[in-house]
């Protein structure tokens, strides 16, 4: 019978733990590595072989790895063998949406943690589908007619501080610019990254990156 060998990464020791006893109460699985970083997890994959990383969504520190869709943009380019669960508490429809066309196996959200990961890792071995959270059924034109609803409602001024920050400047760099204090222009980025329903930079910079929004 196949071992698969799996890596998890979480900056939680309770949910290592957690997430260690729900792996090994299959026998087909054996868990090989643990990180409480990006930066721990990748140094694990370049020394321990492993068939299946489940890692959480978001990660602590400032790894040149990142986490979320950076993390999993960097883990698909250099160990495209390995399949990838995402532990997560988001449920922003844009981000769900990019995890997917990035090619993870699964979405699990904490809150289910045990009632999903097993039917995940069930799924792996014997190579079915399995999806959880999954985006509702949508067009690609309805997809597209939502993301511009959330754009129009910016304000011009939250649109070209967005612009700035995409372009590779920083709060301090766009106040300057603008002459405007950093509080006030970290303030707007901030509510235009809340009608975006974005939640993190990386996100923000990851899915306007993809699909060329200020291109």
């Amino acid at each position: 019978m196949k071992k698969f060998n799996v890596v998890i990464a979480d900056d939680h020791p309770i949910v290592l733990l957690g997430v260690r006893e729900l792996v090994e109460r299959d026998t087909r699985f054996q868990v090989v590595g643990e990180a409480v970083c990006s930066t721990g997890l990748i140094e694990l994959l370049q020394h321990q072989g492993a068939d299946i990383v489940i890692t959480d969504y978001n990660m602590p520190g400032d790894s040149p790895y990142g986490d979320g869709l950076k993390l999993v943009e960097y883990l698909k380019r250099h160990f495209p063998q390995v399949q990838i669960l995402i532990l997560t508490m988001i449920s922003n429809h844009l981000i769900l949406t990019r995890l997917q066309e990035l090619g993870v196996v699964g979405i699990i959200q904490k809150s289910q943690l045990h009632t999903e990961i097993q039917l995940a890792l069930k799924a792996i071995a014997e190579q079915s589908a399995y999806r959880s959270l999954e985006p509702p059924k949508t067009s690609v034109i309805e997809t597209l007619t939502a993301i511009d609803e959330r754009f129009t409602s910016l304000s011009p001024k939250e649109f070209e501080i967005l612009r700035l920050f995409i372009s590779g400047m920083s709060v301090s760099d766009i106040a300057r610019r603008q002459n405007r204090s950093s509080k006030t222009i970290s303030a707007q980025k901030i509510s235009a990254m809340r009608k975006l329903e974005v939640s993190s930079d990386q996100d923000l910079l990851a899915y306007c990156l993809a699909r060329n929004i200020f291109n």
